[in-house]
């Protein structure tokens, strides 16, 4: 794929796509809100590809939120059809087959913070900052921050960070449990590499049942929940990978799973 704001590179089953305007603090626009949708739906449907590394060019900024001076006079209608395209994008990042890894390096405001929210897992570095300061400008977070971050840190915390729209540093998105870890910046993308390497040699039907389970299962109350995990525990049972993956363990081998 070819794209005017974002750069491609797949590498041993994990790709790596960089939101790429660095001039503009990889600040996102309606074009690259295209690509992404694009790229997502690459990703899903390429057989190839067992997990995802999303991440920002330059050492600034992941993403700085999104282009003000393009939305500034939208009306109403083309602001509400923006978050809903964006919202269709972040919903199909959540609901993929494949992982998704936020390298956060830098600034992640606005749409930034939530893109990185709908990814499954977030690695920052240590410059990291995470903010969702739309009412500065007059208006609230459109991407769906005001739902994504509650699930992730609490309401009062969520709605501390919305309504003052204060910046939170990497060690305190650790703390409240928005990142999964923080490392130096010149470690961020091998390290998020890395781990989407790990995920990646896992079997591609038990990685997808497992992601399944968690997001689904977050929107059940707990005993629909445990009893979709239920059946989804059964269905892994008439799967090649799972005789292959217990036979490997008793024969005290490594694997090969045939992803069936």
């Amino acid at each position: 794929m070819e794209f005017k704001n974002l750069l491609w590179d797949v590498k041993d089953g994990v790709v790596t796509v960089t939101v790429n305007r660095p001039s503009a603090m990889n600040a996102m626009t309606p074009e690259t809100l295209e690509e992404l949708q694009r790229v997502v739906a690459g990703i899903e449907h390429d057989d190839e590809i067992r997990a995802a590394v999303i991440t920002g060019a330059g050492a600034k900024a992941f993403v700085a939120g999104a282009d003000i001076s393009l939305m500034r006079d939208m009306t109403s209608t083309q602001a509400r059809n923006l978050a809903l395209k964006a919202h269709g994008i972040f919903g199909a990042i959540e609901r993929s087959s494949k992982p998704f890894i936020a390298a956060v390096n830098g600034y992640a405001l606005g749409g930034g913070c939530e893109l990185a929210m709908a990814c499954d897992i977030r690695i920052a570095s240590d410059n990291a900052r995470f903010g969702q300061p739309e009412i500065n400008i007059g208006i609230l977070p459109g991407f769906g921050g005001s739902q994504r971050l509650p699930r992730l840190v609490g309401k009062g915390r969520a709605l501390e960070i919305i309504l003052t729209g204060d910046m939170v540093d990497a060690a305190e998105a650790l703390r409240i449990g928005l990142v999964n870890r923080v490392v130096p910046q010149g470690e961020l993308l091998a390290e998020a590499q890395g781990l989407a390497a790990r995920i990646a040699s896992k079997g591609k039907v038990a990685a997808r049942l497992c992601k399944e389970a968690v997001v689904n299962g977050l929107e059940m109350d707990l005993a629909r929940a445990c009893a979709y995990e239920a059946e989804l525990f059964g269905y892994s049972f008439a799967t090649a990978d799972q005789k292959e993956g217990m036979s490997a363990f008793l024969e005290k081998r490594a694997p090969v799973f045939q992803d069936r």
